[in-house]
């Protein structure tokens, strides 16, 4: 599969099979996470990588939007302490959604589903998860990917639209 079919396949898949996902998958996804760019190289990310099932049951019950039956759920964190300095602090969002795309995509590449629901900045759900987590405050979760083998299929599609397109000539 090329990027671009890779980048059309991928749509939010929120019913999923109960076969269990390898180790060494989770890790390869892991490396493409962290492939991704990031400012000044800091790589702000944190992954917690949720299989247990208690912690799981817990963890999709912070957000009305992430209970989905996956075998798998990725937190996706920045953390504070390798984020740049307070005045440009707010990049570890666009180094942290880098890495959480990248999962997406390879996680498609390879035949698996997935959906990623935010968590920051909505203060509920953000303070939920890092209660369950025990996260010190210097990590903040940005995001929750669900992932498992795909119980539903959808049609791959592309969203352009050409009145968002400006041309300066």
């Amino acid at each position: 599969m090329d990027v671009r079919e890779c980048i059309l396949k991928r749509r939010s898949i929120r019913k999923y099979s109960d076969k269990e996902i390898d180790r060494q998958i989770v890790v390869d996804l892991l490396e493409c996470a962290m492939a991704a760019p990031s400012a000044c190289n800091k790589q702000p990310w944190e992954f917690y990588v949720i299989e247990n099932q208690d912690v799981l049951k817990e963890i999709k019950m912070c957000s009305r939007y992430s209970q989905f039956n996956s075998p798998l759920v990725i937190i996706v964190c920045g953390n504070q302490e390798r984020s740049l300095s307070k005045k440009d602090n707010d990049f570890w969002i666009q180094d942290v959604s880098a890495a959480i795309e990248n999962i997406l995509l390879r996680a498609t590449s390879i035949g698996l589903g997935t959906v990623w629901c935010g968590l920051t900045p909505t203060e509920m759900p953000t303070k939920k998860v890092k209660e369950v987590l025990s996260l010190p405050e210097y990590i903040i979760p940005l995001g929750m990917i669900h992932i498992g083998y795909p119980d539903e299929e959808k049609e791959e599609r592309t969203q352009y639209n050409s009145n968002y397109v400006h041309y300066i000539e």
